[in-house]
């Protein structure tokens, strides 16, 4: 249990190291809304000329940085109430399929002699279609103390073979709802879109090991279906800590590498000092789109126009919170679809109250439980039973599990 008065203690000894923080804090987005500011006053050709040649930039902003003001596009539509904002949403999204999968993992290792794992990726594909039923599913694997410890041809902790296998399954069940609604405009139907739950920019430092390069192809070989099919993608990340745009504000103002700890893109964004307003100031404002530029995903520059395939904008999906980062193909902003893309966003934040109705639905189809936790336990002794298997179960493990 948590003492009260001790965690009052603790918070009370360190009152000065919060504060002072918070006064460097206020400072460093001072300096970078000011950075920002001017950069919103240069145009994309002059960017482009300084900074195009550049490796590690963090990003640098696309054609529409001409077109917006302070770096940002205002959302047009205006509400009385939510139940107007509902029936926006609604005609949104009528009859436009979206999806999300999203992966559960549990671990077991202390309470069991050897490494034993299970994964559910639950999905949701939703049509938005009274004559056609939502899809809501999902799917179980257990991992074996031979999946996780065979051909280890690096030092790899069976955790971590969990992580793989749950990142595989979210990106394969994404890859087939990509293919699946492959000729939508042929067919007549609305833009569907797929919402991956984080980043599609991964990165690792180097030297990278062979398990990190199979993510990193995973997700490049996802983002290229997207490419392939036409079928619009998102990786949508709540609350973002990336530090592009200031990389971008530093290489502009010459100061490379001078990016604050106190500060990320979100929080400068989201920022009001003194009589600067924020970036994003209304709920539904969007970024200029950016392409990325960051060192380290070489894999993700197009071999034909060295460009990223991928970039990015940030949009404000809560009235008092910091945005939310978007990665998006950048095929969908060259075809002239990041509109409707944001549009379909903020209609399935409107009906998730901030945050979109298919990723939150998917979350919930996949969660493992401590109750699940014990479930599965239990099934596992059963199995070990029946099957004259030497599975020796903690004493300890099975303590915690019934006090908790």
């Amino acid at each position: 249990m948590l003492y009260r008065e001790l965690l009052q203690e603790e918070l009370k000894s360190q009152s000065d190291g919060f504060v002072n923080f918070a006064r460097e804090q206020a400072a460093d987005l001072r300096d970078y809304l000011e950075k920002l500011n001017e950069l919103s006053h240069a145009s994309h050709a002059e960017l482009s000329d300084k900074l195009g040649r550049i490796e590690n930039v963090g990003a640098l902003p696309s054609e529409e940085l001409d077109a917006a003001s302070n770096f940002a596009f205002p959302f047009d539509e205006s509400w009385a109430n939510h139940e107007e904002a509902r029936v926006w949403a609604f005609e949104t999204l009528n009859k436009r399929t979206t999806f999300a999968a999203d992966g559960s993992q549990l671990f077991i290792e202390r309470e069991v002699s050897l490494p034993v794992a299970a994964v559910q990726i639950g999905w949701f594909e939703n049509p938005h279609d009274d004559a056609q039923g939502y899809e809501k599913n999902a799917k179980f694997f257990v991992l074996s103390p031979e999946d996780l410890l065979k051909d280890q041809e690096e030092p790899v902790i069976p955790e971590t073979r969990v992580g793989q296998r749950r990142f595989e399954a979210e990106v394969e069940k994404a890859e087939e709802f990509l293919q699946k609604k492959k000729g939508w405009q042929a067919r007549g139907e609305r833009m569907p879109l797929a919402f991956f739950d984080g980043t599609l920019l991964i990165s690792f430092a180097l030297p990278r090991t062979e398990l990190q390069e199979s993510f990193i192809r995973k997700m490049v070989g996802l983002v290229k279906v997207s490419r392939e099919t036409r079928v619009p993608l998102v990786g949508y990340v709540d609350r973002s800590y990336a530090r592009d745009l200031l990389g971008l504000l530093d290489a502009f103002h010459g100061t490379r590498n001078a990016n604050k700890r106190t500060v990320d893109d979100a929080s400068m964004l989201h920022a009001s000092i003194s009589e600067s307003a924020p970036t994003l100031q209304n709920w539904g404002d969007r970024t200029v789109f950016c392409y990325s530029k960051r060192r380290g995903l070489k894999a993700f520059i197009d071999d034909d126009t060295g460009k990223s395939i991928v970039g990015f904008c940030y949009l404000q999906t809560t009235s008092d919170n910091p945005p939310a980062r978007l990665d998006i193909p950048a095929w969908i902003y060259e075809e002239n679809l990041l509109d409707e893309v944001t549009d379909t966003i903020r209609a399935e934040c409107v009906v998730g109250l901030g945050y979109p109705y298919a990723l939150e639905t998917a979350d919930q189809t996949a969660v493992i439980n401590l109750r699940d936790r014990e479930v599965f336990l239990q099934a596992l002794q059963g199995f070990a039973k029946r099957n004259n298997l030497d599975f020796r179960f903690s004493r300890k493990g099975a303590s915690k599990g019934r006090r908790r």
